[in-house]
């Protein structure tokens, strides 16, 4: 270990650590470039899935394969005129038995259904209520983002065409909300790095007061992010798992703010040992050995949380875990490889105008630091109730929290689909735009029809197609998508087709499917929350070698999770009017918080344990002052790497996708109480009242354990 921190900190050596990091960024954007995913987020349910069954049948149906553009028109005050309905329904033409001529012809060229060997669109249905008029558009099924949203664009450009004045018009149904659920992506990954970077700049500005030291680890973080995205995906491409725009988000988002955390601790110990040391090459090398086993606890503890979502049931969770793990161990890599190197090439100088001195008095162990902490030593205690009672205040918060957001309120900015499902709703049963799908066998459709229609939820329901065996029944819900209505309505269907015998009936469609999410997401909680727990202690043991002090640490972040989930709650539900947090939400920012918080936690508590051994010759009880001395020290960069995670998971905000918005909003949340309250006031004050016993079953330090 020593030989290969020489190799990297050494002053000819350094070049050539550089060197090979160039070239393996090289090679990363290059030989072994991933292929772009251009895949828009799909369920990621297993194969015995209910609803993956039910779409292998609907497969193979006549027509098959397919999907459905809905397009909606509306008049723009009171009903339909004579002239727009002609327009839009057309004239009866007794030769076909049936209205002719009307809007549903516009789009013929993209309907795979045909009748008597010609394209057909069923003719628009108009409300009871004559205010609203629906086109129900078949369509074959597009994999790619590019080619399915250029389909949707075309179809809203025809919509309009020669549209009489008074209506308005929108494209939805399945087709329109997965083109504007995917659009939420285009261009994220730029949106997301170009704020991120800014971000960080002008935290790194901040922290350093220096106008050139902060090109430096951005550089080396950036080109971590930039290989991350390359390896991740070609990690995932190994296992057989598309990467979509969500997972490579939130990726980046990852490595710049770990990546970024490492980097500050490394460059604030640095700066410590210039003071001592007279060569920057011993005093990098000094600092890469004092703090590397914290970066190497940390990141090896974010990448094992989140290879537990390997275990997962849901192809996302995977594709998650095992992206975001390859790019965790890529930051953690150049922060301990290449960042080194790359700043000892560059001398003290870097830090100019502040350039730390030899012989410089190192004011941290004597700043405001270091005298929170002493004030905190002498009541601790009450500073911890009440540390804990703030906590507590928050989690209460958390209350009535619910999980689970209908169809329409996914979106931050109403795209286009869902405010056609809106105004669907009002004039047609809310399931209309996308019915539950039914699979039986055809002797007994017309009995599984029968049962449905005996439900009150239940508009209406009809065998719409069959083959030799089986046959599709819409089953129209009189309730919203992804509400609790739709998913008990789901439930009650299921029951009762199957309840016909001899009809092997299933239940699929859009709600079918969500309920099915939301039932895996269930199960995954249940499993990866306490992998995660347990990885995080096992690490936590192993660094610390003591198992109190893991226990009390694990603790505390738990604690702040919930108090996270509570304040952001009380935002979501007081300001932003949210109904409740998304499927996803609950189990990834327990991840990150977990995973991210305690790092603070393992920075303080491993520089404390650092420094206890130091004294362990010559202090009878250096638990004490080993805190304080670690507060002092590491207070200043742990503050500044906690704002700059919360500020960078909060740039997840700028997509108007719900699910980010609120696990960035609860990952910031989460981190700053994490780095003002837990790891300032709460884990000092509980290591003052255990004492020597903070490290027990340890009963006390080797001397020059850290030599």
């Amino acid at each position: 270990m020593n030989s290969l921190v020489r190799f990297i900190t050494g002053p000819k050596t350094s070049w050539a650590t550089l060197l090979i990091g160039l070239i393996f960024a090289v090679l990363s954007f290059t030989v072994f470039a991933a292929e772009e995913s251009d895949v828009a987020p799909t369920n990621g349910l297993p194969d015995d899935a209910e609803v993956v069954l039910v779409d292998e049948a609907l497969a193979s149906m006549p027509n098959a394969g397919g999907t459905a553009a809905v397009v909606v028109y509306a008049a723009e005050s009171g009903e339909f005129t004579d002239e727009q309905l002609s327009w839009l329904v057309g004239e009866f033409d007794p030769m076909i038995q049936m209205p002719a001529g009307g809007a549903n012809e516009k789009f013929l060229d993209f309907s795979n259904a045909e009748i008597m060997d010609e394209a057909f669109v069923p003719p628009a249905t108009v409300s009871d209520d004559n205010t609203t008029a629906v086109i129900t558009v078949p369509m074959d099924e597009i994999d790619e983002v590019d080619p399915r949203a250029e389909r949707i664009a075309e179809i809203r450009a025809l919509a309009i065409e020669d549209m009489p004045a008074g209506m308005v018009t929108y494209v939805t149904g399945p087709e329109g909300f997965q083109v504007d659920l995917a659009g939420v992506f285009a261009g994220a990954d730029f949106t997301l790095i170009l704020a991120t970077v800014l971000i960080v700049i002008v935290l790194l500005l901040v922290t350093y007061r220096s106008p050139v030291l902060w090109i430096v680890p951005l550089a080396v973080v950036g080109t971590a992010d930039g290989m991350a995205g390359q390896i991740g995906r070609n990690v995932a491409s190994f296992f057989g798992i598309a990467a979509d725009g969500s997972v490579t988000g939130i990726l980046s988002v990852l490595v710049f703010g770990a990546g970024t955390n490492y980097a500050l601790l490394l460059i604030a110990r640095y700066r410590e040992e210039l003071m001592i040391c007279e060569d920057r090459h011993e005093a990098m090398a000094k600092a890469l050995k004092g703090a590397g086993p914290a970066i190497i606890a940390s990141g090896g503890t974010v990448t094992l949380a989140l290879l537990t979502l390997s275990f997962a049931e849901l192809g996302g969770n995977r594709a998650l875990g095992i992206v975001c793990a390859s790019g965790v161990v890529v930051a953690m890599i150049a922060a301990l490889g290449v960042l080194p190197a790359a700043i000892v090439v560059f001398g003290r100088g870097l830090f100019w105008p502040f350039v730390p001195r030899f012989g410089d008095v190192n004011k941290a162990e004597t700043g405001w630091w270091a005298r929170l902490g002493t004030r905190v030593s002498k009541r601790p205690v009450t500073v911890a109730i009440v540390g804990v009672a703030i906590l507590g205040a928050l989690t209460i918060g958390g209350n009535g929290v619910t999980i689970g957001i209908p169809e329409t309120e996914q979106f931050r900015v109403k795209p286009e689909a869902v405010t056609g499902i809106e105004v669907l709703a009002e004039a047609f049963p809310a399931g209309t735009s996308a019915p539950a799908r039914v699979v039986a066998n055809n002797d007994q459709a017309e009995d599984v029809v029968t049962a449905a229609l005996t439900l009150d939820v239940v508009a209406s329901a009809e065998v719409v197609n069959s083959n030799d065996s089986q046959s599709q029944i819409d089953v129209v819900l009189d309730a919203e998508g992804g509400s609790d209505e739709a998913y008990a309505a789901i439930g009650e269907l299921r029951e009762v087709v199957s309840g016909v015998p001899g009809a092997s009936a299933l239940v699929g469609g859009d709600d079918a499917t969500r309920l099915a999410v939301k039932q895996a997401y269930e199960r995954d909680q249940l499993l990866v929350i306490p992998l995660i727990l347990l990885l995080v202690f096992i690490v936590l043991v192993l660094l610390l070698k003591a198992i109190l002090a893991p226990i009390l640490l694990l603790a505390s972040v738990v604690l702040s999770f919930f108090s996270a989930i509570g304040a952001a709650w009380l935002l979501f539900d007081n300001v932003f009017g949210m109904s409740g947090l998304d499927f996803s939400v609950f189990l990834y920012s327990f991840l990150f918080l977990v995973a991210l918080g305690v790092d603070y936690n393992i920075f303080l508590v491993s520089r404390a344990r650092e420094e206890a051994a130091a004294m362990a010759g010559s202090v009878s009880q250096p638990t004490r002052p080993a805190m304080i001395k670690a507060l002092g020290a590491t207070g200043g960069v742990i503050t500044s790497a906690g704002i700059l995670l919360a500020a960078v998971f909060a740039v997840l905000g700028v997509l108007p996708l719900i699910a980010l918005f609120q696990v960035g909003i609860i990952v910031g949340i989460g981190v700053l109480i994490d780095t003002l309250l837990v790891r300032t006031v709460i884990v000092p004050a509980t290591a003052f009242i255990a004492g020597d016993a903070f490290w027990w079953p340890r009963k006390k330090m080797t001397a020059g354990e850290f030599a």
